[in-house]
C-alpha cells in the first residue's frame, strides 16, 4: 500500500520531467495485475485443498490395501479385471 501511494504521489513528477520510460515501473503495480495474480492465488489454493483431500483419501486406501488381504482382492478385480478360476465377469456399462 505505501508503495503505491509513494507512486501517485511521484506520477506527476514523472510526467513533468519528461522521462516517459520510468513509467514502465508501474506497470507490475496496475490493478488489472494485481486482480490477475489474486485471482491465480485464489485458484492455486483451490487446488491446495483438492489435492490435500486426494491425498488423505489415497492414503487411507494406501493403509487397507496394505494391510488387508480382501481389500487387495477387490483393488485387482475392480481396476484390474482379475478373477478366480471358473469364474465369469460382466461388466454392465451406463450410457450417458
Amino acid at each position: 500500500m505505501k508503495k503505491l501511494l509513494l507512486i501517485l504521489l511521484c506520477l506527476p513528477l514523472l510526467f513533468s520531467c519528461g522521462d516517459v520510460d520510468k513509467i514502465k515501473i508501474l506497470d507490475g503495480y496496475s490493478l488489472i495485475n494485481q486482480s490477475k495474480i489474486k485471482n491465480k492465488i485464489d485458484d492455486l489454493k483451490s487446488q491446495k485443498e483438492i489435492n490435500i483431500t486426494k491425498i488423505e483419501s489415497d492414503s487411507i486406501e494406501l493403509h487397507k490395501l496394505q494391510n488387508n488381504p480382501a481389500e487387495q482382492e477387490k483393488f485387482a478385480r475392480e481396476k484390474f479385471l482379475i478373477k478366480k478360476e471358473n469364474e465369469d465377469i460382466f461388466i454392465i456399462k451406463k450410457n450417458e
